[in-house]
């Protein structure tokens, strides 16, 4: 269950009457659960009350209170054997009437009457699962809201199936916009009546709801004609009390959808939500998930934390505004300076969704603004940052009306924060009808004409704040020549998982830079769209990216362009997770990198809460000295290559578990037809896998067994339906795999992916009975000694900061990992002493079969589980090996890497000398 759903259920839970025997359970399914975990609760299997209570293990302890003993029965709770036992997180009491609750970690209470405990449901979301944090749990309306919109859109579709159409469907997310913005403004006075847009659908339609719409589209007339019109226009009496709105809100057609009356019963209840309490920040990434299809499953998942943004926004422009401030401390003229500068800051999010940097990046503007004002006597000044300062551009339409009304409600509420209801509410209305957020194409259009460094007009112009960007309304720039910072969220898509039109995009900005543009991570055409806006204006920009973005293959294409055209990196986030509101939900790693030309200046890393000033940042974000490593095709420190395992896709017929593996030999297959098919998961795991292994010569013998046939055909098959011609062509050798390699007597094989967590990276050795597939790499006899390397610190510094990942785990590459590594020239007492050292590696886990390579190098609870022998067996490699190098132990990984990249920069820089010599023989 996501946040919306538990919002509901928990709202319909209050709803019922109290059922003093049903409350704990159903408290408990309003979280997500299952029905089993119930039904055992309920027979006391798991309950473990010894108060008459249900007391689910490492969750929760509730107890139905007799009436007025609320209090009482939460401290028996709280002080109950069973409650420690348990290891609890809440204790919860209620009698019906009152509520009460604690969360035992935290010390946070709840104390509210029955009827208001589901306002506190955030505080309660680690009982799903939900990892939850203050922005959240601050965020009860917002989730609220979201799930009764979603449920009104729905109800609203259902009636009006046209309007779900792609003709329609503007017009049906601009209906939600103006709702979202008249419930907005009835609760905040901007009608000057309370409740006023509510209650006069409720007083003014039909209860059968036959005339909903026909009411609720001449009060969207009202709002878009001047008072001084209405007569003419013969604006409905009862509509009068309306104020003129338009700003392009209300412009245009005041069609309305038709109403059932559950769907008028949905708006009214809506309605009478308290919508004060809306946090742009929040609600515009969760209210966008209403109106796409494909994100609606997932309502209540998209949410981004403010401290997230601030990520971006702090180090790229915000510490800096708020150092001037601290340094001016109450001088007048340096105050007013920095004012005068804010207001000519603009700040562009070219992939902004629903607004929520440039909402935050206002707030917090308004924020230094409001303290320049009080520090200079002047609090009731009018904001001199305006809204249009803060660009955007989204491709779908819907998220970037929530842009503008976000910004819109962002600056009424800091208004009346900083100024008071009444001067905010004095300068609301009209809305200004200009358009700053663009709808449309990022990576197709020019952001100089969407944000441009100087002149006062932009390219497109509208008359209509929500019209598309062929229709844009002119911009008035008065702060001509400030400064700009661009900043994001833009979309992350690997190169395997673009569809044809984005691979277009991607052509679009780095064909006629790059041949390798196929290969670029899809926000990668951010960074360099970035790059290109700052040869006309100094923009410095910063990009929520993931991690991938800074390594592996990534790096020699994106980031090496960017270094060539004068671009560092200021300050960079290294990897941590970008989570949402969904239950048992894994986040996306991401990094954040902040850019420009600069070329002094302080930098800095940031890990986790701590932060490190460096002289350098590299593109795999480290202090080291070094700017790109390209794949390379052979082993720069060595002649022993490393190969890629076997392809089999559509080759589903050559695959067998043991089960099928075990049938074909009861039908008398030999053996020598059958080898282990490992990857991965299979080495790491222990897992078996088979497959057919046939030689073109034998396969008139293997004919003779009817299983063997049956799955050479079904891959014939396979085969031949797919439309890839190159597939259709390995038809003709359905016996085999495309590829015909790996089952050498002896092999060193390297799984692809590794959990980081390993303190090393575990290769190990492989016969002719094992085929590596296609997630695993090998080395065809090789020496012993490879392995050493292969399972040192020392490579594992090196994949780690120079190989991809796959989310946090290792993710090896043959091209980058092993051809690349920087390796000292070897002796043969070298040799022989590293190869001694991983026979000690293999002897050592031979000891401990049938362990498997997972529970070997197993972490638990951040503590490595490593068997005394096997760890001295590493201790041993890795002071061999180290001692190779510089003669003594590395003190750490950031000591490793100074001297790989040392190593790595004199080999390329005199295998890059050699080859000059020969050209200039030639």
């Amino acid at each position: 269950m996501n946040a919306v759903e538990i919002e509901e259920a928990i709202s319909a839970l209050a709803e019922q009457p109290f059922d003093a025997d049903e409350f704990p359970f159903a408290f408990l399914q309003a979280f997500g659960a299952k029905e089993t975990t119930l039904r055992r609760l309920r027979s006391g299997e798991t309950n473990k009350s010894d108060l008459g209570g249900v007391l689910q293990t490492s969750n929760i302890h509730i107890a139905v209170a007799p009436e007025g003993a609320v209090t009482e029965t939460l401290g028996k709770l709280k002080a109950s054997p069973a409650t420690t036992r348990a290891k609890a997180k809440f204790v919860l009491a209620t009698d019906g009437k009152e509520f009460q609750a604690e969360d035992l970690n935290t010390g946070e209470v709840v104390v509210c009457d029955y009827p208001d405990f589901p306002d506190h449901f955030g505080v309660f979301l680690p009982l799903a699962g939900i990892s939850t944090v203050k922005q959240i749990r601050e965020s009860a309306f917002d989730i609220k809201a979201t799930g009764r919109l979603n449920r009104l859109y729905i109800e609203l579709l259902k009636d009006n199936p046209e309007w779900s159409s792609a003709a329609r469907r503007h017009d049906m997310n601009h209906f939600m916009a103006r709702l979202i913005f008249s419930f907005f403004a009835e609760d905040t006075d901007i009608f000057l009546k309370d409740d006023l847009f509510t209650s006069t659908i409720e007083k003014m339609s039909d209860k059968d709801s036959s005339n909903t719409h026909e009411v609720i589209s001449e009060i969207f007339r009202a709002m878009n004609t001047k008072r001084e019109d209405r007569a003419s226009a013969s604006i409905a009496r009862w509509a009068n009390d309306f104020p003129y709105v338009n700003g392009g809100l209300f412009s245009g057609s005041t069609e309305v959808p038709s109403f059932s009356k559950i769907a008028r019963s949905y708006l009214l209840h809506v309605g009478k939500l308290d919508w004060k309490k809306i946090n742009p920040d929040i609600f515009g990434s969760m209210i966008q998930a209403v109106a796409d299809d494909e994100e609606r499953g997932a309502l209540g998942m998209h949410y981004t934390s403010v401290p997230n943004i601030l990520k971006v926004l702090n180090p790229l422009f915000l510490d800096d505004l708020r150092e001037q401030l601290e340094e001016a401390e109450d001088n007048a003229r340096k105050l007013l300076n920095l004012r005068n500068r804010m207001a000519r800051i603009r700040v562009f999010d070219p992939a902004c969704g629903s607004g929520n940097f440039l909402v935050i990046a206002y707030k917090e503007m308004r924020a230094i603004e409001a303290e320049i004002n009080k520090r200079r006597g002047e609090s009731d000044l009018r904001t001199e940052i305006p809204l249009t300062n803060f660009r955007g551009i989204e491709l779908r339409d819907f998220p970037a009306e929530i842009a503008r009304l976000a910004l819109i409600i962002a600056e009424y509420q800091c208004d009346v924060l900083y100024r008071g209801q009444k001067e905010a509410l004095a300068e609301f209305l009209p809305l200004d009808a200009m358009n700053w957020i663009t709808c449309g194409n990022a990576l197709r259009l020019d952001w100089l004409s969407i944000c441009p460094p100087t002149g006062t007009s932009v390219k497109h112009h509208a008359d209509d704040l929500f019209m598309s960007p062929a229709d844009q309304a002119e911009i008035d720039f008065e702060n001509e020549g400030g400064e700009t910072y661009i900043c994001g969220n833009p979309p992350f898509k690997g190169t395997r998982k673009q569809k044809p039109h984005e691979k277009e995009d991607l052509e679009q900005v780095f064909g006629s830079l790059s041949s390798n543009w196929k290969n670029v991570d899809y926000v990668g055409a951010w960074l360099m769209k970035a790059a290109i806006y700052n040869d006309v204006c100094h923009a410095p920009f910063s990009f929520v990216a993931t991690n991938s973005i800074c390594q592996g293959q990534q790096v020699p294409i994106t980031w090496d362009l960017l270094l060539k055209r004068g671009f560092r990196i200021r300050f960079a986030h290294t990897s941590f997770t970008w989570s949402n509101l969904a239950a048992n939900k894994a986040g996306v790693t991401v990094v954040v990198t902040g850019v420009d030309r600069e070329t002094g200046g302080a930098r800095w890393i940031y890990t986790g809460e701590n932060r490190r000033e460096v002289p350098n940042i590299n593109p795999y974000l480290t202090e080291h000295d070094i700017s790109v490593v390209p794949a390379s095709r052979r082993p720069m420190s060595s002649n022993i290559s490393m190969d890629y395992g076997v392809y089999y896709s559509k080759s589903g017929g050559l695959i067998l578990d043991s089960a099928e593996k075990d049938a074909l030999r009861q039908e008398g297959l030999p053996l020598r037809f059958l080898r282990r098919f490992l990857g991965s998961t299979e080495f790491i795991n222990g897992k078996e896998r088979f497959c057919l292994w046939i030689a073109d010569s034998e396969l008139n013998e293997v004919s003779e067994y009817a299983g063997v046939r049956q799955r050479i055909e079904s891959v014939r098959r396979d085969r031949l339906e797919t439309d890839d011609k190159a597939v259709n062509k390995l038809a003709a050798k359905p016996h085999q795999f495309r590829e015909r390699k790996g089952d050498e007597a002896s092999k060193i094989f390297v799984p692809i992916v590794s959990s980081e967590n390993r303190d090393y990276f575990p290769a190990g050795l492989a016969d002719a009975t094992v085929i590596p597939t296609n997630k695993a790499f090998f080395i065809s006899e090789g020496p012993l000694w490879a392995l050493s390397v292969i399972s040192s610190r020392m490579h594992l510094s090196w994949i780690d900061t120079i190989c991809g990942r796959l989310r946090t785990d290792y993710s090896y590459s043959n091209t980058l990992g092993w051809n690349t590594f920087p390796l000292p020239a070897l002796t043969e007492k070298n040799r022989a002493d590293l190869t001694r050292c991983a026979e000690d590696i293999l002897l050592a886990r031979e000891a401990h079969f049938p362990a498997t390579i997972a529970e070997l190098y197993e972490v638990k609870d951040g503590e490595s589980k490593m068997p005394v022998d096997l760890r001295a067996a590493h201790d041993r490699n890795d002071e061999t090996l180290e001692r190779i190098y510089i003669g003594r132990r590395f003190r750490n990984d950031t000591e490793r890497l100074e001297k790989l990249f040392e190593l790595y920069t004199k080999m390329t820089t005199s295998k890059d000398s050699k080859t000059s010599n020969l050209q200039m023989k030639a």
